[in-house]
C-alpha cells in the first residue's frame, strides 16, 4: 500500500498521463529521491505535460527553458546588467533560480549550453563573475530529448548524462487510455485546474524520510554484485561508477517509500533498475537493455 500524500500524488498524477503508473512512480521516486530526470522520447507523448503537472502537484516554483540551437549559458544562468543609476553592476537571474525547472529538448542546444546546467545540478548553485549563489530548495531539473536519430539533435555528454539519476520513456499511451485522451478534456486544461497536493517543505520532509528506509548487508550485497558485473560484461570493460550505485541505492530507498515499506528488498531495486543505469551504460556500447542483462546475471540473495 502505497503511503496517503504519495498515494494522492500518484492518483492524481494519473488523471493527467493516461496509462502510465510505473513512469510516474519512476518519476516520483526521482525526485524523492534528490535527482534529475531525464524523459526520452519522441515529441507529443506527454513530456512537458508531465514536469508541468508534477510542479502544480508538488507546489514547486516552475521555469521552463526552450532549448535551441542559439542558446546561450546566460540564457538559462542570467546575467549582470550595468544600472547606471546606482553605478554598479545588477545580477539578473536566470530560470534556473526555481525549484522545478524544465529543460526542454536539451539536446536541441549546444554542448556549451547544455553545460550550463552541470554544476547547478551537482552542486544546487551557480558561480557567476566570481560569486556563487545557492539555488532554491528543494532544486531539481527535468529535461526532454528527443531520440537522437532526429533531425538537429545534439548527443549529451557522458559527464551530463552522469547528472541524472533516472531516464525514462514515456512511449505510446494503451488504446483505451489514448481513446481518452481523443474524446476527453484537453490535459493543458486539466494541468491548470490541479490542486496543490504538497508544498516544498513537505517535500523535504518526505526525502528525508528516504534516507531513513533500511538497507540491509543482504541487499548492499546484491547492489555491489550488479554494479561489479556492469563492469565485466563482454561487449565493454568499463561499468557504473560508484556514483551510479550510490544513486542506485537512493532511487530503490525511494520506491520502498513510496510502496509504504521500511526496508529496501531485491525487487525494489530491480524496478528502479533499468532506469538508472541504461543511459550510464548505452552511450558506451548501444546496450538498451543492459538492466535486464544485470538482472538476469546476478542471483537474487
Amino acid at each position: 500500500m502505497t503511503d496517503a500524500p504519495l498515494r494522492a500524488v500518484l492518483e492524481q498524477l494519473g488523471r493527467v498521463i493516461l496509462g502510465k503508473d510505473t513512469q510516474l512512480r519512476l518519476c516520483l521516486a526521482c525526485l524523492l529521491a534528490r535527482g534529475h530526470l531525464l524523459i526520452e522520447d519522441i515529441p507529443g507523448v506527454g513530456k512537458t505535460t508531465l514536469a508541468h503537472a508534477l510542479a502544480k502537484t508538488l507546489g514547486l516554483s516552475f521555469q521552463r527553458v526552450q532549448f535551441t540551437s542559439d542558446l546561450l549559458p546566460a540564457d538559462v544562468l542570467g546575467v549582470s546588467i550595468y544600472d547606471r543609476e546606482s553605478g554598479k553592476f545588477r545580477f539578473q537571474q536566470g530560470p534556473i533560480f526555481a525549484q522545478l525547472v524544465l529543460a526542454d529538448e536539451i539536446n536541441r542546444a549546444s554542448p556549451k549550453a547544455q553545460s550550463a546546467l552541470l554544476e547547478a545540478m551537482e552542486e544546487h548553485q551557480v558561480t557567476l563573475d566570481g560569486h556563487t549563489m545557492p539555488l532554491p530548495e528543494p532544486f531539481f531539473v527535468i529535461a526532454t530529448q528527443n531520440p537522437q536519430d532526429q533531425a538537429g539533435t545534439f548527443a549529451l555528454p557522458e559527464s551530463q548524462l552522469d547528472r541524472f539519476l533516472m531516464r525514462v520513456r514515456l512511449g505510446y499511451p494503451p488504446p483505451a487510455a489514448e481513446r481518452e485522451l481523443l474524446s476527453g478534456v484537453d490535459r493543458r486544461d486539466l494541468v491548470a485546474a490541479l490542486p496543490r497536493l504538497l508544498d516544498g517543505a513537505g517535500l523535504a520532509e518526505l526525502q528525508k524520510r528516504v534516507h531513513d528506509v533500511h538497507v540491509g548487508p543482504a541487499l548492499l550485497d546484491y547492489v555491489q554484485a550488479l554494479v561489479a558485473r556492469s563492469r565485466s560484461r563482454p561487449r565493454e570493460g568499463i561499468g557504473l561508477s560508484p556514483r551510479a550505485g550510490i544513486g542506485l541505492l537512493r532511487a530503490a530507498r525511494a520506491w520502498a517509500l513510496i510502496a509504504n515499506r521500511d526496508a529496501v528488498i531485491p525487487e525494489h531495486v530491480q524496478a528502479v533498475l533499468a532506469a538508472v543505469i541504461e543511459h550510464r551504460l548505452s552511450t558506451r556500447d548501444g546496450a538498451s537493455a543492459a538492466g535486464a542483462e544485470l538482472l538476469e546475471a546476478v542471483p537474487i540473495p
